[in-house]
Parts: C-alpha cells; sequence; structure tokens
C-alpha cells in the first residue's frame, strides 16, 4: 500500500505536491486540529524517497504557514476584539479574560509568539490573540518567522532523515 501511495505522489507534478503540502501547512492556523506538522514532515520524507526537493519544501510549508498565520493576526486585529464583546464571542472571553490577555502580551508578546511556534495547538491560537490585543505588527511578524523557520527546517530534515532511514 505504501509503494502505492508513493507511485500516486510521484505521477502528480512536482509544482502541485509543493502546492499541496503548502496549503495542508496554512490550514493549520484557520483550522487548529489540522496539524501542519504532518505535512512538513511528509513532504522532508517525499525528499527522500521522491524527487522533492527539501528547499521547495520548506520555502512552500514555510511560507504558506508564516503566511496564513498573519492573515489570522490581521483578522484578530480588524475585527477580533468586537467578535469578543459582541455576540455568542463574548461567552468565550469575558471582559476580564480580555484585560488579562492584553496584559499578558504586554509582558510576554514577543517570547509567547516565539515559544508558541514550537507547539501545535497554541500556534495557530497565538496569532489570533495577538491580533485581538493589538500587538504591534513588528512584534509579531518577526517572532513568528524566525520560530516557524526553526521548527519547520528541523522538521523537514527529520522528514528527510527517516526517509533515508527507512
Amino acid at each position: 500500500m505504501g509503494d502505492g501511495l508513493l507511485a500516486w505522489v510521484e505521477g502528480i507534478p512536482n509544482v502541485l505536491v509543493y502546492i499541496a503540502l503548502g496549503a495542508g501547512a496554512a490550514i493549520e492556523n484557520v483550522v487548529p486540529a489540522v496539524p501542519a506538522d504532518t505535512f512538513v514532515v511528509l513532504g522532508g520524507f517525499l525528499t527522500a524517497v521522491g524527487d522533492l526537493q527539501a528547499r521547495w519544501v520548506f520555502v512552500a510549508t514555510w511560507l504558506c504557514n508564516v503566511a496564513s498565520a498573519l492573515v489570522m493576526y490581521r483578522v484578530g486585529r480588524t475585527h477580533g476584539r468586537s467578535f469578543f464583546v459582541e455576540g455568542w464571542g463574548r461567552r468565550l472571553l469575558n471582559p476580564h479574560q480580555m484585560g488579562r490577555l492584553a496584559i499578558f502580551f504586554g509582558r510576554w508578546g514577543t517570547a509567547a509568539i516565539f515559544f508558541t511556534r514550537f507547539l501545535p495547538g497554541l500556534r495557530a491560537v497565538v496569532p489570533v490573540f495577538a491580533g485581538v490585543t493589538h500587538q504591534r505588527p513588528r512584534s509579531v511578524v518577526l517572532p513568528l518567522a524566525a520560530a516557524s523557520a526553526i521548527w519547520y527546517g528541523a522538521l523537514v530534515w527529520a522528514g528527510a532523515t527517516a526517509g533515508h532511514n527507512l
């Protein structure tokens, strides 16, 4: 069965595989239950057993995931506060929790954004709340992109290593 799947993937043009891996990595920020790590490791694995290139797997997954995280940051910044004040969103966070979130990001924002990029689940919600609390773009973009580069580089390497050792 595994050989059939690999043969099927090898029949797909590489650019479409890169796009699919990037889209899979991007979805995590919209639907946190879909872990981007799976797509990144799979892409790394495919570099060892197919003809994909590790650098393009990294670029596709990193760029798409960071871009979708920044879109969610922007959505949180422009629409998030009103979402949590009006309608059913106010049942998720009360004003006291919103205030505590703002204090947390004021104190730990850059470091929290950096370190949560290594934690699936939290990685997807932190950009939204950074936007809701109106963190400056500079304090969000740089740690988010840098930590994601480190993590995705390591995951592509791990997937490729697993593929070579299979």
